[in-house]
């Protein structure tokens, strides 16, 4: 079984795939910089033993990566599992996709994973919006490649900054509101905040449309708010929640 890992700045995300490519066990833990290989391990055991699952089963696995310090205690922790390396994913390897920007090893290895896994499921062009710490845009245009994107502070980044700021402002549920127009403090704050992120999507994705020449380009939302801010807007003509974790392991086949 193959184990893809995707290290966000605030959260990672674990996926189990079987032999046949499906995703049969699913974990999110917080990120932790301090975490060491040991005690990463300690934790996977964790998820296997209470699933009823054996860790033994994983003969391979993958990490992408933000958080450098995790990246090398992960490798750690993987290589002692597997007797091998894992693989690492990086922006500044050929996994079949050419990467059209200036300086490719700049772009994060999960949105390397988003392009991937996004081009193999739903074609070129393809947007992704990927709503987690930051809001990551990624672009595949219709020749196959990775253009770019856009990046800005994350709805729950934003949300955290407005109520440590504003006194008077207690938290709410992130949840979209039925109507922009707030009637109440409550309903005020979730329509800045998760109609203000599906509106800001529109946006950017209209002129990225615009810039491709691309105005059918299928956009697809994934990350860990991607539904909540679909209520708000029919943008997406998909939800991936799994589209990293898939990009992960089709990037390891790539390598193998």
């Amino acid at each position: 079984m193959f184990l893809a890992i995707d290290v966000g700045n605030t959260q990672s995300t674990l996926g189990l795939f079987d032999e046949g490519g499906a995703l049969v066990r699913g974990w999110r833990m917080s990120t932790d910089a301090t975490d060491t290989s040991d005690m990463l391990h300690s934790r996977l055991w964790g998820f296997f033993g209470k699933d009823g699952l054996s860790l033994a089963d994983v003969t391979d696995a993958g990490v992408a990566s933000v958080v450098p310090a995790l990246e090398r205690a992960w490798r750690r922790c993987l290589e002692t599992h597997l007797g091998h390396d894992p693989l690492i994913v990086s922006a500044g390897r050929d996994y079949g996709m050419e990467v059209a920007m200036p300086d490719p090893h700049q772009v994060g290895a999960d949105r390397i994973a988003n392009a991937i896994a996004a081009r193999s499921t739903y074609g070129a062009p393809v947007i992704v919006v990927d709503f987690g710490t930051a809001t990551n845009i990624d672009v595949v245009d219709e020749s196959g490649a990775y253009r770019g994107g856009a990046i800005s502070p994350g709805l729950m980044l934003s949300a955290g900054a407005l109520f440590s700021r504003a006194a008077k402002l207690a938290s709410i549920p992130i949840e979209a509101p039925e109507r922009a127009l707030g009637d109440s403090t409550e309903a005020a704050l979730q329509s800045g905040l998760v109609i203000g992120a599906a509106a800001q999507a529109e946006g950017l994705v209209a002129r990225i449309r615009a810039e491709l020449g691309a105005p059918d380009a299928t956009v697809v939302g994934t990350g860990g708010l991607a539904r909540t801010v679909a209520r708000a807007t029919t943008l997406f003509d998909a939800i991936d929640p799994d589209l990293t974790l898939r990009g992960i392991r089709e990037i390891w086949l790539l390598s193998h």
